[in-house]
């Protein structure tokens, strides 16, 4: 099994993540001022952003190229990329995905922030999505690092 470095990506390397996304015939986008994270070896095998939103962070755009799942890398990176900063942090996930956010200390939010209510909204107009927050607490993140 291949070793691979987590890392956040530079400014100036974020059309690397867009171009990974289009490979995998992706939908998903670098968002303006969101800070992305990766996991590589000789090239980018997965890959997430974070943006900052009023109410603390929005977790999104998280993809494995599909030959390198099930090894662990999207629990490395998300765990990577809740280490990197405190506060909550807000994602949307498609149903079937709730049990592993869940495992990485995730949980469906008594309210939403009206920003990400709206576009919640928006988004399950054309599919069904489930928020889900993480209170992101360094002291108790129970994510490998």
């Amino acid at each position: 099994m291949p070793e691979f470095h987590l890392r956040q990506l530079p400014v100036e390397c974020r059309p690397l993540l867009n171009k990974f996304y289009r490979a995998h015939r992706s939908h998903m986008r670098v968002p303006a001022g969101a800070c992305c994270w990766v996991a590589e070896n000789t090239e980018i095998a997965a890959g997430l952003c974070v943006a900052r939103i009023a109410e603390g962070r929005w977790l999104t755009g998280l993809l494995v190229a599909p030959n390198q799942r099930n090894q662990g890398l999207a629990t490395r990176l998300v765990g990577r990329a809740l280490a990197a900063g405190e506060g909550a942090v807000w994602l949307f996930c498609e149903p079937k995905l709730i049990l592993f956010y869940q495992r990485l200390g995730f949980s469906e939010p008594a309210t939403l922030p009206e920003s990400l209510a709206a576009r919640l909204q928006r988004y399950n107009r054309n599919k069904t999505l489930v928020a889900l927050w993480h209170e992101n607490k360094r002291a108790v993140c129970p994510l490998p690092f």
